[in-house]
């Protein structure tokens, strides 16, 4: 008997145990060793005799949980050790053992439409579920990647970017293909299964590299305010945190200045990479910059971005006094002139609107309201108006934004604006 039969075997075996009762730990202590050594990439061709063997796709699917679960041990095995429960790489790795149990069942069900099983249902709820893997690749994206890339290795970045998004494309697409076979496309079906089987492949593998190679080698280079930077933002975003407190200061990837630590405790796929490369070292901070809780700019560079954006704004002050406006160069708006600055706000209308303009500002202060839309026409152009309450983090009342919009050509053209829509 082959290896790959014996294998086989001991899959169905686990399975048999599983729909006998057995819980995943027990199956764990008993074959461990034997199952840890089936790769995430044997998992699909294994299953594929199973299907043929007669066994369901439900009682194969009660092997995924075992499978990540000795997924994990084996990670622990090797570079990770030690990742606090609430640590940012904690969070990105429970994520990919969602991504991993869902990827193993689409891949299955894939192989099961092939067979003449009906589970169409089935793929679609689990394309459903996928949808959080764009959550996940946004993390590495935007948090994980730019402190590689500051450290001058910018191709893994690229490289996973891209794969991650050929998923992505992918997945629309059976989207479509779906969408297809429901409307009575009948050869769409094995659109539908190829699709699957290549989405289940290359998101497995992606949680293979990223488990196994990068987040081993994130976790020996980033320091703990890199990752208390990360972990910042990830509150921010609304992600559920742990226990994880880091104690020291964030530290952005603008503000590193990386050092070549201890290779030996790198993946072998990294070693070269972080030997060779050559840091980046710009600075993005100039003297004379505003600096702003997003960034900095110069005085100079503020005033030309607002100056190219496509709306206009007009800021009052918290005793409804003119601060501030701008002027676009893209669209036009209300008429203002430098002559408004320190002008009382109910001066700037018509007395006919004045107590109406008054009566929604004090509103918005009272906090009845955020704030107010309006829309309007100022000659043959169509314009929305925001009016917005402007507050501090403790909710203290700053001043009045006016922001006003052109919105012409939409609402004139929406077929035509439909027609330039890029799906990115």
């Amino acid at each position: 008997m082959s290896s790959f039969d014996e294998r086989k075997e001991l899959l169905k075996n686990a399975i048999k145990l599983l729909h006998s009762g057995s819980s995943v730990e027990e199956l764990k202590e008993k074959y461990g060793d034997l199952l840890s050594d089936i790769s995430p990439f044997e998992i699909p061709l294994i299953e594929q005799e199973l299907i043929k063997e007669g066994i369901s796709v439900r009682e194969i699917l009660s092997l995924c949980d075992l499978h990540v679960a000795l997924f994990r041990d084996s990670l622990a095995k090797r570079e990770l050790k030690g990742v606090p429960e609430g640590h940012p790489l904690d969070i990105l790795m429970r994520e990919n053992d969602e991504l991993l149990k869902d990827a193993e069942a689409l891949g299955l069900y894939a192989r099961a439409l092939k067979e003449g099983s009906d589970v169409l249902n089935s793929i679609e709820e689990l394309l459903g579920e996928l949808r959080k893997l764009r959550s996940h690749y946004r993390k590495n994206q935007m948090l994980i990647f730019p402190y590689l890339e500051r450290r001058g290795m910018t191709a893994v970045p690229r490289v996973l970017w891209g794969r991650e998004d050929q998923i992505i494309v992918k997945m629309r697409e059976l989207r479509e293909a779906l969408d297809e076979f429901k409307s009575g496309k009948e050869d769409s079906k094995e659109k539908v299964a190829s699709l699957s089987e290549e989405i289940s492949k290359e998101i497995i593998d992606l949680v293979f590299r990223e488990n196994k190679i990068l987040y081993p080698a994130c976790w020996t280079l980033f320091s703990e305010g890199e990752w208390a930077a990360i972990y910042e933002i990830l509150e921010d975003m609304g992600v559920e945190l742990g226990k994880w407190s880091p104690e020291a200061e964030p530290i952005y990837p603008y503000q590193l200045v990386p050092e070549v630590k201890d290779l030996s405790t790198l993946p072998m796929e990294f070693r070269n990479l972080v030997s060779s490369a050559t840091p980046d070292e710009y600075e993005i901070r100039k003297e004379g910059d505003i600096e702003m809780e997003t960034g900095f700019l110069s005085v100079k560079e503020l005033e030309r971005i607002l100056r190219n954006l496509p709306i206009e704004l007009t800021f009052a002050d918290e005793n409804d006094r003119v601060r501030f406006y701008t002027e676009s160069s893209m669209r036009s708006g209300f008429v203002r002139t430098k002559t408004i600055i320190g002008r009382r706000l109910n001066f700037c209308h018509p007395p006919r609107l004045e107590s109406y303009v008054m009566l929604n500002v004090k509103k918005i202060k009272e906090g009845e309201f955020p704030h107010r839309e309006f829309w309007t026409r100022v000659g043959d152009r169509i314009v929305r108006v925001i009016v917005a309450g402007i507050r501090d983090d403790e909710g203290k009342y700053l001043g009045t934004l006016e922001i006003v919009e052109d919105l012409t050509e939409i609402l004139e053209n929406p077929e035509e604006i439909k027609k330039r829509i890029v799906v990115l």
